[in-house]
């Protein structure tokens, strides 16, 4: 059974930074692309940022930009995303997600596998 587990999401004041981790089980997604996706209340979930299998390819949303890094260490089959510069819009639940393709696709239906998620709440 196929599981990504989040953690290290949290409550944190404006301007701070915080370092989500993912944890991949059950198959190796070392040749597959990982990403980020978040969804804040009221809102639909959306992409926040990817990187193809070797870490030679990433693509982020235009909001977080220059703030967010998305990073993988396929030997643990893990995937981060470190977040600088939280503000208020970046509340949100973030998901882990993987594809079994070999690109980066930034629509949420071509995540086949998705985590429970993490909560991520930033006070201004």
């Amino acid at each position: 059974q196929v599981q990504l587990v989040e953690s290290g999401g949290g409550l944190v004041q404006a301007g701070a930074s915080l370092r989500l981790s993912c944890a991949a089980s059950g198959r190796t997604f070392s040749r597959s692309p990982m990403g980020w996706f978040r969804q804040a209340p009221g809102k639909e979930r959306e992409f926040v940022a990817a990187i193809n299998w070797n870490s030679g390819s990433t693509t982020y949303a235009d909001s977080v930009k220059g703030r967010f890094i998305i990073s993988r260490d396929n030997a643990k089959n893990q995937v981060y995303l470190q977040m600088n510069s939280l503000n208020a819009e970046d509340t949100a639940v973030y998901y882990c997600v993987a594809r079994r393709g070999s690109n980066i696709v930034i629509l949420t239906t071509a995540w086949e596998y998705w985590g429970q998620g993490t909560q991520v709440t930033v006070s201004s």
